[in-house]
């Protein structure tokens, strides 16, 4: 379990590298540092526990008991945190999201975040296409289209026009 958990903590490290101008707090990284942190003391508590059962001590077994009591409670108020917290969460994606997309300009190294997690996740703008009528670059192109990474994989001939929005 320690090892699966290491995993899922390096991969949301790497991960974040790819979205880190979304999210532009650094606390974004704190539940991946959680969870390696938990993976190290829960190979610590295994070895505790495995030591505990080899030479049968009561004592090291009440030890093990008591720790895993305190991780069962860590746990459900983690969870409990997470449910509680969720919309600010969200609120503060969203409005960092929708920041970076006023500063896309198909040039900057913003925007090409922008089309690389529009082609990656299938997905335009913040909520839908609608979310770029209210950039500086749709009003500066003034041809009433998205860029085309919001374009479907399937769909060929894609302009981007709002005209079509089948094709988005």
């Amino acid at each position: 379990a320690a090892a699966g958990l290491s995993y899922v903590g390096a991969y949301v490290i790497n991960t974040y590298k790819s979205y880190d101008n979304f999210l532009q707090d650094k606390y974004a990284l704190l539940p991946a540092v959680i969870i390696i942190c938990v993976a190290v003391v829960m190979f610590i508590i295994g070895l505790i526990g495995c030591c505990a059962t080899f030479r049968e001590s009561r004592v090291g077994l009440g030890l093990f008991l008591a720790i895993i009591l305190v991780i069962f409670i860590a746990e459900v108020s983690a969870f409990v945190l997470g449910f509680v917290y969720r919309e600010k969460v969200k609120t503060d994606v969203q409005g960092t999201m929708r920041s970076v997309f006023e500063k896309y300009d198909g040039k900057n190294s913003e925007s090409t975040l922008v089309d690389y997690l529009q082609e990656q996740l299938h997905c335009c703008g913040v909520k839908n296409y609608s979310d770029w009528t209210t950039t500086q670059w749709f009003n500066s192109t003034g041809n009433n289209s998205v860029p085309l990474s919001c374009c479907q994989q399937e769909a060929k001939n894609c302009t981007g026009r709002l005209d079509r929005p089948q094709e988005l």
